[in-house]
C-alpha cells in the first residue's frame, strides 16, 4: 500500500519486498535448521518441553524503536512468534504500543487484513486501491476455471518428513483453481498424513512446497519421497507426466498470507487448467 516508510522493524521471516531487509530483525528462532525430520523433531521436543514460544523477541531493540503499532499473528505457533509472547513483552514497554493480530484463514481474509492494516496506519485509501488490484488478479484468473468439470486431485505437501498437507488458505486456493484437495478442508490447519492417506486419494497432481523452503532446499530432501516404496504408486508419478509433479518455492509463494498468494493462485489456475499464460513471469517452480 506504499507505507514502507512507516516500518521500523520486522521479524526475521519478513523479507519481502527486498527493500525492507535493512530494517532491524527483532525475532529469532529457538530451533535451528537441518533436515525436515530434524526440524520436526526439534519443534516437537521444544513444544512438549513447555517452552512458551519457539521464537524470541528482542525486547531491548523494541524499546529503542518505540513502535506505535505491532502487527503480529496467532495463526501458527510453529511458523512465527505467537501472540501471547508479543502481548507479554509489549505490556512491559513504557510506551504501550497497540497490538494488531492478523490471522487469515482464506485469501479473502488476506484481502480484509490489507484493509485492516491500512486503517491502522491511516492509509485506508492506499490500502483499498492495493486490495482492489489484488482482488482483480484473483477474480480474473477464475474466469479460466470450468466449475462444471471435476478437477484433478492434488496432493499438496507442505512438509516432506513427516508429510503434512497444506491448510489455512491453501485448500481453498486449490479448489477455486479447479482442483480437489481431499486431505484437508479450507481454513483448517495443515495436518500430518501417512503414505496410505496419499495413496488413498489417488492424486493425479503433486505439488511439493514445504513451509519455509526454497527450491534448493526442496531438491536436497526429495529423496525422502522419491526413494520410498509408495511414491512410484502415485498416479501423478505413474503417468510419467513431468508437469504433473512440481516443486514450488513455498517460502515465497504459498506459506505466508501476503500479496504473493494471488500470484500463487494464478499459477495454480494456469497449471491445473493448461493455461500457462496465466502463470506469473519468473514464478519459482520446476518439474520433478
Amino acid at each position: 500500500m506504499g507505507a514502507e516508510d512507516l516500518l521500523v522493524g520486522r521479524s526475521y521471516e519478513c523479507d519481502f519486498p527486498a527493500a525492507i531487509r535493512n530494517r532491524p530483525s527483532l525475532t529469532r528462532a529457538r530451533t535451528l535448521g537441518g533436515s525436515s525430520a530434524e526440524i520436526d523433531r526439534c519443534v516437537r521436543e521444544t513444544l512438549s518441553g513447555g517452552a512458551a514460544s519457539l521464537y524470541t523477541l528482542d525486547e531491548a531493540r523494541i524499546r529503542e524503536l518505540k513502535p506505535d503499532i505491532i502487527f503480529t499473528q496467532n495463526l501458527c505457533e510453529v511458523c512465527s512468534i505467537d501472540l501471547k509472547s508479543v502481548e507479554r513483552i509489549a505490556a512491559e514497554l513504557p510506551h504501550k504500543p497497540e497490538i494488531i493480530s492478523l490471522d487469515p484463514k482464506s485469501i479473502f481474509d488476506v484481502f480484509d487484513d490489507l484493509l485492516k492494516v491500512g486503517d491502522a496506519v491511516h492509509r485506508a485509501e492506499d490500502a483499498s486501491r492495493a486490495m482492489v488490484k489484488l482482488r482483480d488478479g484473483y477474480w480474473s484468473a477464475i474466469d479460466f476455471v470450468n466449475p462444471f468439470i471435476p478437477g484433478p486431485e492434488v496432493l499438496f505437501l507442505e512438509w516432506m518428513d513427516p508429510m503434512f498437507v497444506g491448510g489455512h488458505w491453501t485448500p481453498q486456493l486449490i479448489q477455486d483453481a479447479g482442483g480437489r484437495h481431499s486431505l484437508n478442508l479450507p481454513g483448517a490447519k495443515s495436518r500430518q498424513i501417512s503414505p496410505e492417506d496419499a495413496l488413498e486419494i489417488m492424486p493425479t497432481r503433486v505439488l511439493i512446497a514445504p513451509c519455509g523452503f526454497n527450491l534448493q532446499q526442496i531438491r536436497g530432501e526429495l529423496s525422502t519421497l522419491t526413494t520410498s516404496r509408495w511414491w512410484p504408486l502415485l498416479p501423478a508419478v505413474l503417468e510419467a507426466q513431468p508437469a504433473h509433479v512440481l516443486l514450488v518455492d513455498g517460502n515465497q509463494m504459498f506459506n505466508r498470507p501476503g500479496p504473493r498468494l494471488v500470484d500463487a493462485f494464478r499459477f495454480l489456475v494456469g497449471w491445473l487448467n493448461d493455461r500457462p499464460e496465466l502463470i506469473p513471469e519468473n514464478f519459482p517452480f520446476e518439474t520433478l
